[in-house]
């Protein structure tokens, strides 16, 4: 039986607490908040006891693994404390704020011989691994040519925005690469797993929305365009809070077939790579694609039916794996090299940012120096 603990007692944090109640060989024993009250109240709802101070934490509920639901600004540090009191470590996304810290927790876990896992939750539903086995089982024909990864996060809520807004000390302002730093990785991550190269090249753009400006925003980023490149494979990578409809989608082309994953609506389309005669090409591959919206809606319904289609399935799956990974020595579900190849992505992306942001100067200037 692994003893769990939960550092961060926010909104995530419930949800992690319910996942883990549902991954056998677990007993979630314990909880700490910053802020005494939040772990007292996460300890009315859940299992476990509440403490007001870490170290006692770590030293009398002694867990085997904990998790770290607190903002990204104490990931690092929180996870060190744990692997130095010789607990397994979960974080939630993004796992550092950046890759120096990333190599040192992880070279930190492997000295020790523990394990760190980040919370990827979506590379962990039913669809997403389906697409996984088929690509390992040749069905693109090859790795993938082309990669595209879409990410939405709702800011057109007037009400929602401008409360978010207003909050100047909101935990996502003091990030180094605000909004997009909390949850571009959600997308980053699936590209990296099929990349080949440690070191791609990334392009990235982001600019402020017109809805972000007209509420009086203007210099925080909702809209990313990233192009990925290694030596087999590109990637887009687009992030956005204006797009509709809001889309969580993976896009896999490869020699011969291609796959679309759909995260909002729980498919996965096979992409048949078949060309057919004449106009055979207007009637057989709508047909086919007819067919499996259909069945992955049966699918779906039989899930809901039966109770197994589960908003956060993809978080028990991949926290059940990462503690087997634990109990029976196994390989983690998430690799080191994709943890590090995600925030070098990342790294590079909110650099390019950050320069252009320092570049622009005003008009005056401008003319000046040329």
């Amino acid at each position: 039986m692994l003893k769990v603990g939960i550092v961060g007692c926010g909104k995530i944090a419930d949800e992690h607490a319910r996942q883990i109640r549902r991954v056998p060989g677990s007993e979630l024993v314990a909880f700490y908040d910053a802020e005494p009250l939040m772990a007292r109240q996460m300890q009315d709802r859940f299992p476990g006891k509440a403490f007001d101070d870490l170290n006692r934490l770590l030293s009398d509920a002694r867990p085997d693994v904990v998790h770290i639901t607190t903002p990204p600004q104490s990931h690092f540090a929180t996870a060190m404390r744990c692997l130095d009191a010789g607990c397994h470590v979960f974080i939630e996304k993004p796992f550092t704020l950046d890759t120096f810290e990333a190599t040192k927790l992880i070279g930190t876990a492997n000295e020790r011989r523990l394990k760190v896992g980040v919370d990827h939750n979506y590379q962990f539903t039913v669809p997403a691994m389906r697409m996984r086995a088929l690509v390992e089982q040749g069905y693109l024909g090859g790795p993938p040519v082309h990669i595209e990864s879409y990410y939405s996060y709702d800011l057109s809520d007037p009400s929602y925005a401008k409360a978010f807004l207003g909050d100047t000390s909101h935990w996502v302002r003091a990030l180094p690469g605000g909004l997009l730093q909390n949850i571009i990785s959600h997308g980053i991550c699936r590209i990296a797993e099929y990349l080949k190269s440690d070191s791609p090249e990334v392009t990235a753009q982001g600019f402020t929305s017109p809805l972000l400006k007209s509420l009086g925003e203007a210099h925080l980023v909702d809209e990313l365009r990233v192009l990925v490149r290694d030596d087999s494979t590109t990637a887009y990578f687009t992030f956005s809070s204006q797009m509709r409809p809001q889309s969580a989608q993976l896009r896999l082309f490869g020699p011969r077939n291609g796959l679309l994953l759909d995260d909002n609506h729980h498919t996965l389309i096979k992409l048949d790579g078949t060309k057919y005669k004449s106009y055979l090409e207007n009637f057989i591959p709508p047909a086919k694609l007819s067919y499996q919206l259909i069945a992955n809606s049966i699918a779906n319904v039989r899930q809901f039916v039966t109770g197994r289609l589960n908003m956060n399935e993809g978080m028990r799956e991949l926290i059940d794996r990462f503690y087997q990974s634990i109990a029976l020595d196994r390989p983690l579900p998430i690799s080191y090299r994709e943890i590090l190849l995600t925030s070098r992505i990342m790294d590079s992306i909110l650099l390019q940012l950050n320069r252009a942001d320092h570049l622009r100067e005003p008009e005056p200037r401008v003319e000046c120096l040329r």
